[in-house]
């Protein structure tokens, strides 16, 4: 069964019509990465996924599940709560800088915990003790468990990008989205994000990969889709789409990134 499904996903803003009929499927333990040109409509389509934007007109499934159905009211609490299903890493960190390592991690499951458990003093002890043991054993798993005192003023970008990692599985998403991950990154620190990329999708966590890196997309992925102009104009395996593309606008494309 699929975890996730995208059934005729538009989205415009104002009479600019930025996607255009997504269809999507996404088996639990695969990577997607999502390739394209500036505008083609990859951030946007992550955006919608993880309602950051509303999509005008379609349906996405979770787990089977119908989280969005176009005009269909949500309220604000039931958004927040449908939005737990994923994790967002971005390209610019978004780390909180008032805050430890540490703190940035255990940050939003605090949070939730404190709305759950308002007048239970006793079990939000307990969770909050399991939700610090839970941060640490991830800042270990991403390779910082020497920087948990460290606020984000004193890490390098591939340090900082590993905490963002670190923040989004500290809520155990469904799945994992990563919006440009190494952009801002120099190459030495892209192999960084790319170690801890492929120790996941070793681990088979499901993620989704927004990237103009095409030797990165190709090193993690199981599946790889173009878009172009709003729509999917190719998919499927790295190996297929990269060094066997069928679409004559997937080969312009691959053929301008070489000639860079």
């Amino acid at each position: 069964m699929a975890i996730l499904e995208l059934t005729n996903i538009h989205k415009n803003f104002g009479r600019t019509r930025v996607l255009k009929g997504i269809d999507l499927t996404l088996e639990k333990g695969q990577v997607l990465s999502v390739i394209g040109s500036s505008g083609s409509g990859k951030t946007t389509l992550l955006r919608c996924i993880n309602f950051l934007e509303i999509a005008d007109k379609g349906e996405i499934k979770v787990n089977d599940k119908v989280i969005f159905r176009a005009g269909e009211k949500i309220s604000s609490k039931e958004i927040r709560k449908r939005q737990l299903n994923f994790g967002l890493v971005f390209q610019d960190f978004n780390l909180f800088p008032q805050y430890t390592v540490l703190d940035n991690v255990m940050l939003a499951p605090r949070l939730l915990a404190k709305e759950e458990y308002k007048g239970d003093r006793k079990k939000k002890r307990e969770i909050f003790a399991e939700i610090h043991e839970n941060a640490v054993k991830i800042l270990e798993h991403v390779g910082l468990s020497d920087k948990t005192d460290n606020y984000p003023c004193e890490l390098s970008g591939g340090q900082k990008q590993r905490v963002s990692i670190a923040r989004a599985l500290a809520l155990s998403p469904e799945i994992l989205f990563f919006d440009e991950p190494t952009s801002a990154l120099d190459p030495e620190l892209t192999g960084e994000i790319l170690k801890v990329i492929r120790k996941l999708a070793a681990e088979k966590t499901t993620m989704v990969i927004v990237t103009h890196e095409i030797d990165f997309a190709e090193a993690v992925s199981d599946r790889i889709i173009f878009m172009d102009d709003g729509v999917i104009a190719e998919e499927g395996t790295p190996e297929e789409v990269i060094h066997n593309p069928k679409n004559e606008r997937t080969r312009a494309f691959l053929t301008k990134l070489s000639d860079k």
